[in-house]
């Protein structure tokens, strides 16, 4: 990850880029720019509505972006991390190291510009073994504006952190990251910012009777995991624990009900919810957020092993319910709805979870947004969705009505795992709720945690996607 800290004055001797909006194009300052080249924007924006430029200074480069801002201030914000991976492009073409930032734009918008920058500086390529892999030639920002504090700036690598650490995780094989070790790295993040953590091992999830992990684990060699990570600041603000689950399927073959084609390539990433849920409680710790959260993430792979799980099994989960199984592919859901079940106990204001959870998800919006749906959490789904706004990672939520828990309505237990051909993210997010009994909120990630394509900032494979929407909110909220 790149480097970033405040200046007070840009200087000689660095490249240097000045953003401003379309009303603030005649501040220019000559000292950066001369007038030949101030007079040459304004001419070439005025006629031609050019809106980006670079000067070579023999050593260094002098960029500009004018941003043409309207009433829209998250979409605003967007346009401002957008330029921010350009810059970072141009900075890796033209072999920049350091570039010093100065603006006289607001606040949040420069901290956009710097945030997508950041984001875009991630690269995953500790496999290759060619010695000139993509390796970004660029290391430091330096940020000139007179509201932005070091701490501001501290604040943004905090969470650019969380996030890069969070793309590792969903990034690396399942040769590498399986149930066990995937734990393993949660206890890490644990130990390095003082979190409360718990893993239970097979013999306890068994002990416990959780009854959908075991079942989907049952054709795996490798044993499952249940971790238990805790944030309780001294002078919390909220009485009651937020509660973050996360969907820790370290790879998923859709065991019996196997996948065909292609899409088993990505299911590696099956384990994003975690590694976001995870990553999400490490960011908190390291920001001081005064929020008692408490992150659950059960955590195994779906294999078509010797004892696989199997269609007609009927299935007792942690809290009694039995569950008739019709598809070993929804084994998602399976183990979500016992560390739903489980937080019961944990008496939560609000439980959200996140997971890639259905196909249906990724067709009904595609990789824009989250498909959301809540159960008597109305006031927080509009904080989330406000939140969602604020960081781009956008909330579609969609009903929740009665009708749908026709759809999973079983003749031979009381419900089974998977429901009609239609409304599959609903009716997958219905399965969930049967098993909560507080304010919940499911966030189906399934369309935007795994990039098939670069899409500005968000890399080429794992995006990380949900965790600065995750600590927006939690900066937000308090009850």
């Amino acid at each position: 990850m790149i480097n970033i800290d405040k200046i007070l004055s840009v200087k000689g001797g660095c490249s240097t880029v000045v953003v401003c909006n379309q009303n603030n194009i005649t501040a220019l300052r000559e000292g950066i720019f001369t007038k030949q080249q101030v007079d040459f924007v304004k001419k070439e924006y005025a006629e031609r509505k050019v809106k980006e430029f670079s000067f070579n200074e023999l050593q260094d480069y002098t960029l500009l972006y004018i941003v043409e801002e309207d009433e829209i201030i998250y979409q605003n914000k967007e346009k401002y991390r957008r330029l921010g991976t350009k810059a970072l492009m141009f900075c890796d073409d033209k072999n920049i190291t350091d570039l010093q930032l100065q603006s006289d734009c607001s606040k949040d918008m420069i901290l956009a510009f710097a945030e997508g920058m950041l984001l875009s500086s991630y690269i995953f390529d500790s496999y290759k073994t060619d010695p000139k892999r993509c390796i970004h030639p660029f290391d430091n920002l330096h940020v000139c504006h007179k509201d932005i504090s070091q701490k501001d700036l501290e604040s943004l690598r905090i969470i650019t952190q969380a996030t890069e650490k969070c793309r590792d995780l969903v990034n690396e094989p399942a040769t590498v990251i399986d149930a066990q070790t995937l734990a393993s790295e949660f206890v890490s993040m644990a130990q390095e910012t003082g979190i409360n953590v718990e893993v239970w091992d097979k013999e306890k999830i068994e002990k416990e009777k959780m009854g959908g992990i075991i079942a989907v684990n049952k054709g795996s060699s490798c044993p499952p995991t249940f971790t238990i990570m805790e944030y309780k600041p001294e002078k919390h603000l909220n009485t009651n624990p937020v509660v973050l689950v996360g969907k820790g399927i370290v790879y998923d073959t859709g065991g019996l009900n196997i996948k065909t084609g292609d899409y088993m390539n990505d299911m590696k990433s099956d384990m994003a919810g975690g590694a976001t849920m995870a990553c999400t409680i490490y960011a908190a710790v390291r920001l001081n957020l005064p929020i008692h959260i408490i992150a659950l993430i059960p955590a195994t792979d779906n294999r078509p092993g010797d004892n696989a799980y199997a269609n007609g099994d009927i299935i007792n989960m942690y809290d009694g319910t039995n569950v008739e199984v019709v598809n070993t592919d929804a084994e998602g859901r399976m183990i979500l709805a016992d560390a739903l079940a489980y937080a019961k106990k944990l008496n939560p204001a609000v439980v959200i979870d996140a997971a890639t959870l259905t196909g249906a998800a990724s067709r009904a919006i595609g990789p824009y947004g989250i498909v959301a749906m809540h159960k008597n959490a109305e006031n927080f789904m509009e904080i989330l969705k406000t939140c969602g706004k604020r960081t781009y990672e956008r909330i579609a939520e969609f009903p929740f009505w009665e009708e749908y828990n026709e759809c999973i309505k079983s003749d031979i237990a009381d419900i089974k795992n998977s429901g009609e051909k239609y409304a599959g993210m609903i009716t997958a997010g219905k399965f969930l709720a049967y098993f909560t009994s507080y304010p919940y909120i499911h966030l189906d990630i399934a369309g935007v945690a795994f990039n098939e394509k670069r899409d500005f900032y968000n890399r080429l494979g794992a995006t990380g996607y949900g965790i600065r929407l995750l600590i927006e909110f939690l900066k937000t909220y308090h009850n």
